[in-house]
């Protein structure tokens, strides 16, 4: 079983390079440091930044949902923390936990 928790980020235009930057210097790099996920993914969502900002959504991939759990109750709270301390209400946020069922390459 695979497990993907998925973050997805809408922050505000003016910032997003600079959030992007600390996102891959900082953010990333302290998520994967808590030795609960195998591989990490950034992706920008493809669409025209519009009033509300700029799209990403970045991926962090498991294979026990146990190291999930574990991350959420131990890690979780202080990470999302710096993060909301840094970026205040400049940015929204929402969470997904998906399951891998199959995968394939062409």
């Amino acid at each position: 079983m695979a497990i993907i928790y998925n973050v997805t980020i809408k922050i505000e235009s003016s910032i997003h390079e600079e959030w992007l930057a600390w996102m891959k210097e900082v953010h990333i790099p302290d998520v994967m440091k808590t030795g609960y996920f195998s591989s990490w993914k950034l992706t920008r969502i493809i669409e025209d930044p519009d009033e509300h900002g700029v799209g990403y959504a970045i991926q962090y991939q498991t294979s026990k949902i146990e190291d999930l759990i574990a991350y959420q109750k131990m890690d979780a709270h202080r990470l999302q923390k710096a993060h909301a301390e840094r970026y205040g209400q400049q940015y929204v946020a929402f969470r997904t936990v998906l399951e891998i069922l199959e995968e394939g390459r062409s």
